[in-house]
């Protein structure tokens, strides 16, 4: 029997997934868009999953190609043809090992490879139970959070066993990684704290290099006659590269010692998404401030 039906089913479980388990935070491995790449392949007569046919599809001719990587170990790359076609490739090194330039030999169906290398062609409608195969990668550059940037690669898989085969290469461009995201927050060493609520007011800048939306939060503490006091605060805003974004937020103690005049410690939590490579980048930072008197 084979198989018709196995990354669709995929898909659908990852999207309840996702629903039932709240906000699910994308992996490095998400999918970017090829930039300028193509796959190719054909099969002998009595090839499962080409049926003897030879299939080209390239970004030049408007065929939509993505990729990802999974630790430099796995290259999936997937073909939204603009004919309609659908297909995809995964390459997996052997377990604890990247992708490096050689011939990979005796590769299963990924990903029930176990310790040794994967592969798997499908698509169309068409896919392997079990396989056998070998890849050769000619070059593999990756960068940072599973970017691929550079992979060329050839392939052989043999469908439940037998003898005739389908053979194919992929060759993928990108441009260099964009940066990672960075966020650098800066906390005044100058506060205040209210006679009036007992509410400490800090303050400062926050910069990033490319745009995101920050997520600041952290807490005030304060030692005022032996009580440990303690607010924290919470907030949001959007971020533009090249410009220093003021912030001021207020911390209300969870006790009944107010802030009062002195020395204090800032803590505080930033985090803003990277859409470049689908993550959360945290920053922290400790600052001593000095709170002053206000009404």
């Amino acid at each position: 029997m084979k198989t018709a039906w196995r990354r669709p089913l995929l898909a659908a479980a990852l999207s309840l997934a996702t629903v039932a388990g709240g906000l699910l935070l994308a992996s490095p491995a998400q999918a970017q868009t090829v930039t300028s790449g193509s796959l190719t392949f054909s099969g002998d007569s009595g090839d499962w999953i080409t049926g003897g046919q030879s299939y080209s599809y390239s970004t030049e001719n408007g065929d939509g190609l993505s990729v990802s990587s999974s630790a430099n170990s796995t290259v999936s790359i997937s073909v939204n043809a603009a004919n309609g076609d659908w297909w995809f490739l995964d390459i997996d090194a052997p377990d604890g090992q990247t992708l490096v330039p050689g011939t990979y030999l005796n590769a299963n169906r990924y990903p029930f490879n176990g310790t040794g290398p994967g592969l798997d062609l499908f698509g169309n409608g068409r896919g392997c139970n079990t396989l056998t195969g070998s890849f050769t990668i000619i070059n593999a550059v990756f960068g940072l959070n599973g970017y691929v940037q550079t992979f060329d690669a050839t392939f052989e898989q043999h469908c439940e066993g037998g003898v005739a085969a389908a053979r194919g290469e992929v060759h993928i461009a990108n441009p260099p990684p964009p940066p990672p995201l960075d966020l650098q927050i800066v906390v005044a060493t100058d506060g205040t704290a209210s006679t009036l609520d007992g509410n400490a007011t800090v303050h400062g800048t926050a910069s990033c290099n490319k745009p995101t939306t920050i997520y600041l939060s952290g807490t005030v503490i304060e030692v005022v006659k032996r009580v440990l006091v303690r607010g924290s605060y919470t907030l949001q805003f959007a971020c533009t590269p090249g410009t220093s974004i003021p912030w001021s937020a207020t911390a209300v103690p969870t006790g009944t010692t107010p802030f009062q005049k002195g020395d204090a410690e800032v803590q505080t939590h930033a985090q803003g998404y990277d859409t470049d490579y689908g993550a959360y980048i945290t920053t922290d930072t400790t600052t001593a401030v000095r709170l002053e008197k206000a009404r």
